[in-house]
């Protein structure tokens, strides 16, 4: 699953227009690194952070 897939799917945004914003913005880290990239996939035990909420990509 992608970046700004999986932000709308856990309704951490409510689109995925909102989605590519916070990323762009370098508001979204994925296993302690800040992501830029919307696009980019995530594999399993990826820990995403945004706005406070810190997540485990399961798939």
């Amino acid at each position: 699953m992608k970046l700004d897939q999986f932000l709308k799917w856990k309704n951490l945004v409510s689109s995925g227009g909102e989605a590519k914003i916070h990323i762009k913005s370098g508001k979204v880290k994925v296993n302690g690194d800040i992501e830029l990239r919307r696009g980019r996939k995530l594999n399993n035990g990826d820990k995403i952070l945004f706005l406070k909420n810190e997540i485990i990509f399961e798939n």
